[in-house]
This record gives structure tokens, sequence and C-alpha cells, in this order.
């Protein structure tokens, strides 16, 4: 209660006449028993200052190898109105680069779980194995303003040193090479079949241990991979017709290799696995794209690479054939979620979930993946406090919605996505609040073809469906279509609008824009009759002259560089080539990503 201000401003209320003189008088007289009855139920510092920051010392844990984290402590700031603002630069340069404001995460709880009032954030895309020096500047117009330097480092990709001892085996002297090694031993495994195995031995972050195929692909281990509580141990370049588990793990590398699962693919549990690196393979489970397989209650099994801990980083893999492709833990099952990444991945047939990033704690980076023929693209159910981003994510044929954001998910944050379905485009329907979201630039495309899919309905082409969405989300600068329906209706909140106009007059969607399927510069299958059967992966970048082009929000160390007026709406700038999704040329036998469409998967897969 801020007394001061209603003083303020008695001399020009409280003299137009007797009457309010009188009422001033009385107020003056009870004034100080108000404020001691209050103050007797507040703290000296709550009584003086509840809104002004007091901030703690800021930190970067678990860097990965591209991205950077930064958690600042605070109390106060009750009101929420504190801001940081991010600059950075590589250690002994001088100019500065702008980041991306930190999200205000204030404390709270849910699902089990709680956090801790804050402002965190990330750095996109760095250099690896580089030390960036970092300017956080604290802004609070009720006090506390302050400006700190943070210094961190990336992490290089981890790689065997040169002076590793290698051991060349066979299958018939490998059992006794495994058990024997010591860190810094690479255990070189010739072409030939051998039995799954469990690891008994660790490596250090410095000489690690390494079981490589002699030439990738032709080392064919036929049963599980254990490496539970085991730290710094790499397998490369082998052919796994079984699971590799890793419980309570530190360090691990799973690369090059190719895994076909009867159910579950590479997974953690325990306290699950810090600083993981699970890059380039590919990961082939037994679920078909049908209406049987979909949904929670569908005939699906497990998940293609499932983990949990910090500082893990998934990439470049090509994931098909699962309930979940790429998971984290939920529930009891999540343990310390944060500074993850998820990028790059090219996936298909996520009979629940392309990407289920359940339960992350702050800091989850899902970029630039490509999900094609999947029942949700990318789940969040719950976020807790946030920040989750996805950044540059391409949906195409999904069975239900491209983002789940249940259970009262917090702290969403999407940039640049591109979703195409049929049924409504964007919908969230369970009536589970969520809150503190912030969507910009992304393109929601959906229309003819809603129907019910593995038992759930997916609307009826609106271009948005968000009931459940709370005041404090955030949405502007996107493009929404309805194909086929000769409509634009939907809801965000409690407010429901029947066009363009009234959407960006009563939402927070001023700057929104309708879009069809003549925005790509390709001709594009829309799924206009549900989406069996499952369509090929399409090129969805833009048409040259398109409205999504230069219709967006510049947002630093998101979008930095982009041509023309401003950036484009959507995965792709216009004139950029496409990423690589799936393993990257060169790091997995026969698979190499190209520029328009996925690699096809080794012929020789069979899923018994």
């Amino acid at each position: 209660m801020k007394f001061s201000d209603k003083s303020s401003s008695k001399n020009s209320v409280f003299t137009t006449s007797s009457i309010k003189s009188k009422i001033f008088t009385r107020f003056k007289q009870i004034l100080p028993i108000i404020f001691l009855s209050v103050a007797g139920f507040l703290a000296p510092s709550e009584v003086l200052a509840v809104n002004n920051t007091t901030p703690g010392t800021p930190v970067s844990p678990y860097p990965t190898i591209q991205n950077l984290s930064i958690e600042w402590p605070i109390s106060g700031d009750s009101n929420n109105n504190g801001y940081v603002d991010v600059r950075y630069r590589k250690m002994g340069t001088t100019p500065w680069t702008k980041g991306l404001r930190l999200r205000r995460v204030p404390a709270g709880s849910g699902s089990g779980f709680s956090w801790t009032n804050k402002h965190s954030g990330s750095l996109f895309d760095l250099l690896p194995n580089t030390s960036y020096e970092i300017e956080l500047k604290l802004t609070d117009q009720d006090g506390g303003s302050t400006t700190q330097i943070l210094s961190a480092t990336t992490r290089a990709e981890p790689v065997a040193p040169a002076s590793a001892t290698i051991v060349p085996v066979i299958p018939a002297t490998f059992s006794a090479a495994a058990t024997s090694a010591t860190p810094g031993t690479i255990i070189q495994m010739a072409a030939g079949n051998y039995n799954g195995f469990t690891v008994g031995v660790n490596g250090n972050s410095n000489n690690p241990i390494v079981f490589r195929a002699e030439t990738a692909g032709t080392a064919i281990v036929n049963g599980d991979i254990f490496l539970n509580n085991r730290s710094y141990i790499f397998i490369e370049g082998l052919e796994v017709r079984g699971m590799i588990k890793l419980n309570s793990s530190e360090g691990i590398v799973v690369r090059g290799s190719t895994i076909l699962a009867p159910t579950r693919g590479i997974v953690s549990y325990g306290t699950g696995v810090i600083n993981g690196y699970f890059a380039d393979n590919v990961v082939i489970g037994p679920v078909t794209w049908a209406n049987s397989s979909l949904g929670v209650n569908g005939n699906n099994g497990g998940d293609g690479i499932e983990l949990t801990g910090p500082g893990n980083v998934i990439a470049y893999n090509y994931v098909k054939g699962f309930r979940d492709a790429i998971s984290t833990m939920e529930d009891g099952e999540a343990v310390n979620q944060v500074s993850l990444d998820i990028y790059n991945n090219d996936i298909e047939v996520g009979a629940d979930d392309g990407i289920e990033a359940d339960f992350t704690m702050g800091n989850a980076r899902i970029m630039r993946n490509r999900i094609t023929n999947s029942f949700i693209g990318i789940s969040g159910q719950p976020t807790l406090g946030g920040p989750a981003y996805y950044i540059r994510n391409v949906m195409y044929n999904l069975a239900h919605i491209p983002f789940k954001l249940y259970r009262g998910s917090v702290g969403d944050v999407a940039f640049h996505n591109t979703s195409i379905s049929s049924g409504d485009a964007f919908a969230n329907y369970s009536g589970s609040t969520w809150s503190r979201a912030l969507f910009r630039n992304n393109l929601f495309i959906g229309g003819q073809g809603g129907g019910s899919y593995g038992g759930f309905s997916n609307g009826s082409g609106r271009v948005a469906q968000l009931s459940a969405s709370d005041v404090s989300n955030d949405f502007n600068y996107d493009g929404y279509g309805s194909i086929g329906t000769g409509t634009f209706r939907g809801r965000i909140g409690g407010t429901s609008f029947n066009s363009l106009v009234e959407m960006q007059a009563s939402t927070t969607e001023t700057n929104a824009i309708e879009v069809d399927m003549s925005i790509f510069a390709n001709l594009i299958t829309f799924p206009a009759s549900g989406p069996f059967p499952a369509l090929a992966v399409p090129d969805l970048r833009l048409a040259s002259g398109a409205v999504a082009v230069n219709a967006g929000e510049a947002l630093a160390n998101i979008n930095d560089g982009y041509a023309g007026s401003a950036p484009d709406l959507g995965a792709y700038e216009f004139g950029d080539a496409l990423p690589i999704y799936g393993p990257r040329p060169g790091r997995h036998p026969g698979y190499d990503s190209t520029d328009v469409t996925p690699p096809m998967a080794p012929t020789n897969i069979q899923i018994q």
C-alpha cells in the first residue's frame, strides 16, 4: 500500500468541497492506525519495499556445445516489472552483441515441483569450446537496478584424445578386452556379430573409454548395451539391435550409430545422465503410421531417445517409429532437467509426441527439428517455470496439435516455428490454464480434414483454439490460415473472433496476418482429408514476395542478419538454405542429409 501516492493527490482532489475536506481530515486521523495494523503483519523490509529487486549472483550452469544458460536468482520484485538486458562477446574481443532479454520467472510450483524467483534465459548458437563475457543489466524502476558481468565457456564436442590406446578386437576377444579396459582405451571392434554387453569400468573427462567400430556399421551388437552408473563411455559407429541404457551416468556419448529398437532406443532413468552427447545416430522403432497407433492409448511402444538429467545434447539424429521420438522424463522420474539441447533432429512417426519436452525446469532449447507424420509436434506438459524455447521447428501432417502445453505449463517461448495440419491450426484443448508464454513469428496452418484421431479430436479448422490461455500469455506477429474452410475464426483465452480484423483488435495479436499455402515456394500438399496416409517430408521455405516475408519482429540472437525490412515468419528466412536435419554428412555410414529430402533409412533395418 503506497500511502504517499494518495497524499500527493489530495490538494487537487479534496479541496473542492467541505465534505471532501472532512473526509480527508478523518482519513488523516485513521491513517496511522491503518499503517500500524498492516505493519504488524509485515517484516520491516516488506513494509518499506516489496517491489524492489534484491539481486543474487548470476551463474551459467551446465554449458552445452553451442548454447549457454543464464540463471540470475533474485528476491523481491513482487510486481514482476524488473527486466534484464543482455550483451555478450568472445573473451578478449571488443564489440558486444545483443542477446535476447532474459525471461522473468516468478517463484512458483506445479505437478509436485517448485522453482525459485529469478531471471533466466539463454545465449544461442555460440562457438564450441569458447569463453564468453556476458553483461547483464538489471532494471527495476522500484529499485535494485544493477549491472553484473558473467563469464562462461561452451563445451567442446567430446572426442577421444589422439594419445588413446587402440585395442583391436574380434567377437571372440571382445569380452576380455572390454573387462580390462582403462581410461584412454579405444576398443576397436572388427566387423562381426557381438553379444549385448555391460560395461563395468569408467573413463574420465580427459580419457574416455571408447567402443568403436573399425568400419562404421559393420560391428553388430545383438542385444542391449548397459552403461548404468558409468562415466565417460563412448559408443561410436556400432549397429545395436537392442537398447542402450545409461541410468545414473555422466559424460556418455552415443554417436554415428544405428539403434534398431524393439521397444526403447537410448534411455536413461535414475538420476539420468549429466552432460551426455547423442548425435548423428539413426534410431528406428517398430511403430507404424496408423490411427490405431496414435495417442496415449494407442498401439505404440517405448521412446527413441529418452533421457533425464542436465546438460544433455541430442542433435542431428534420425528417429522414426516410436511412441515419443525424443523425450525427457515425467513426474517423479524427472531429475534436474535443465540446460538441455534438442536440435537439428529429423523425426518421423511419433505416435504420441514427436518431441516430448515435459517437466523441463529451465533453459530447455528445442531448435531446428523437423517433425513429420506425428500425433503431436512438441509437448511441454508441463514446463516448470521455464523458459523452454521452441525455435525454428518444422511440423507437418500432425494428427492432433503442434504444441501440447497442458498441466498448467508455465514459461513456454516459441519463435519462428512452422506447423501444417488438418483441423485447428493452433490449439490446446485441456482446461488447465497455461501461463507466461511468449509466441512470435510463427506460422500456424490448419483447415479441412478435422476429425478424431487416436481417440482425440483435432477440431474443425479454427485458426486458434486456446481457451485456457492465461492473460499473461503474449502472442503477436504470427501467421494463421485455415485451408478450405472459408473462415478465420478462433478463441484466445476468453476472447472469440471471426476475422483477422477482430483478432487484431481484441487479442495481443495486433500484428498477426492471414496466410494460405501460396506462401510456400514449392507446391505443398495440405492434408485436407486428414493425416492418413503418411505424407512425404516437404520443403517449407517461403516464396518470393509471400505475405509472410518481412512480416515478423526482430529478436536479438534469434533472427539477427535477416534480409529485407523485417524478419520473415516461420522456420526459414527467405533465401536461406535448409538446415541439416538428421546425421551430418560423413557422420553416419550411408546416411547423409541433403538440402531437400530426408535421407532414407538404411535398407538392412529389420524389427523382429
